[in-house]
């Protein structure tokens, strides 16, 4: 007998309308009012954090230069290293944020190398904890996600704050 495990989040995803818009590029310009729906935590001159809205693990975020490219040659030094500072960066502060034990980090290009955005580079800060690989992805093909994504990019916010650039609360300090 096979138990059935639900993921009904994934569908708004599979069935979405896809706009052929770059959300990356669409997220780095709005303005700060639309970070929280967007799940921005911060928009620095040459790169972004923002929460993965399709998680492997509760608080996955993504990393991203602003220039729209698929591959690391097409990034200028200073960009290449900004982006790289907030890979970095991310992942203190989401080691404070979540008591996390470790990461995975990466960067898949091309479709062949796993990347499921392949015409925009970005990298994944995936938290980890002791025995959170457990059964549930490998028996059932499920994973137990902890927190809302609300409710995460809630609690990571006051985290990132200190960063510059551009942040959620920038609209409520006017």
């Amino acid at each position: 007998m096979t138990d059935r495990l639900w993921a009904p989040w994934r569908m708004e995803y599979i069935l979405g309308q896809k706009s052929g818009a770059c959300f990356f590029c669409e997220y780095a310009a709005a303005p700060p009012e639309a970070f929280r729906k967007n799940l921005v935590l911060v928009v620095q001159p040459n790169a972004l954090v923002c929460l993965n809205r399709y998680p492997f693990a509760a608080s996955h975020l993504l990393v991203a230069p602003r220039r729209h490219t698929s591959s690391l040659d097409d990034l200028p030094g200073e960009e290449y290293d900004a982006t790289m500072r907030l890979v970095r960066d991310a992942t203190h502060r989401l080691k404070r944020a979540t008591r996390a034990e470790g990461f995975n980090l990466g960067v898949n290009l091309g479709k062949a190398g796993g990347a499921g955005v392949e015409e925009h580079l970005h990298a994944h800060v995936v938290p980890r904890w002791a025995g959170d690989a457990n059964f549930m992805p490998v028996i059932a093909g499920a994973r137990v996600m902890p927190e809302y994504l609300e409710e995460s990019w809630a609690r990571l916010v006051p985290f990132f704050a200190d960063l510059p650039g551009v942040h959620p609360l920038d609209s409520a300090k006017d």
